[in-house]
């Protein structure tokens, strides 16, 4: 059994307005496991982002308690929050925020630099190369197209290598045909890096390449978990194996039989 890398017990959100409290998360627990893609749907305003927001220590529940790669989110304060997302968390938005005055490979070395990671350059370089834009890591978010733009976002996102990538409707401003090739970039790296990955999406197709989905609606997680075209191909190849498993039991029963030697002996 995997090790859970991000849990949500009892997560309570509630903000008060001019027109008096409102609740935006009613009980939410979720549990997603080291290595796992996880996709959570549902209709705009069920509280999507803001459970995002809630896992990367963006946001502070009410109550409950968060903890990610082990770590008790809601026992440090914002510098201690920072520091962690710096070195254990990618995010990537819908709306890209890119620095205008920093090239490509200045805006993907940018959290490197901040963590005093070593060649944070170079590094910077490689994660621009895997998403295919080397050769546009010096020019400035301007000058990039949108897919650009977003793939740039997935380069700063995995250059530290961490351990949670969370991406809120990462194709939400990209037509159709750009928006595939930036989620074939996403699940490549993923996959690379063996990252666990959440993601926001309203997009069917785009939900179930994960291994899972949970959809929300009203500020609480309705219904069971229901497995993506990749988890569904998990299930069976474990199946087809244990299968294989029974029928080779099976045979060397029946090869025992046949010679008359216990299974497992030679003659």
């Amino acid at each position: 059994m995997r090790n859970p890398m991000i849990e949500l017990s009892d997560i309570h959100l509630s903000l008060v307005g001019g027109s008096g409290e409102v609740n935006i998360l009613r009980g939410v627990d979720l549990r997603v496991d080291a290595g796992e893609t996880l996709a959570i749907v549902g209709p705009s305003g069920s509280g999507k982002t803001t459970t995002l927001m809630i896992m990367a220590g963006l946001e502070r529940p009410t109550s409950g308690a968060v903890r990610v790669a082990g770590n008790d989110l809601g026992g440090m304060n914002e510098d201690a929050l920072a520091r962690f997302r710096r070195t254990h968390m990618g995010i990537v938005f819908q709306s890209f925020h890119l620095v205008p005055t920093m090239t490509a490979l200045e805006n993907t070395a940018l959290p490197l630099e901040f963590a005093h990671i070593p060649h944070a350059r170079a590094r910077a370089a490689e994660a621009l190369a895997a998403v295919g834009l080397a050769d546009r890591a010096h020019h400035y978010p301007a000058q990039l197209s949108g897919g650009e733009q977003q793939r740039t976002a997935l380069a700063r996102a995995f250059a530290a290598d961490p351990k949670v990538i969370l991406a809120d409707e990462p194709t939400g401003n990209l037509d159709t045909e750009t928006g595939e090739r930036i989620i074939d970039h996403l699940f490549a790296m993923q996959r690379q890096h063996g990252t666990t990955l959440v993601l926001i999406t309203h997009d069917r197709g785009l939900a179930a390449r994960c291994h899972r989905q949970v959809r929300m609606a009203d500020g609480r997680i309705a219904g069971a978990a229901q497995p993506g075209l990749t988890g569904q191909a998990e299930q069976a190849e474990q199946a087809n194996k244990n299968e294989q498993a029974g029928h080779s039991g099976h045979d060397e029963q029946q090869a025992a039989q046949t010679t008359g030697q216990p299974k497992g002996t030679r003659p």
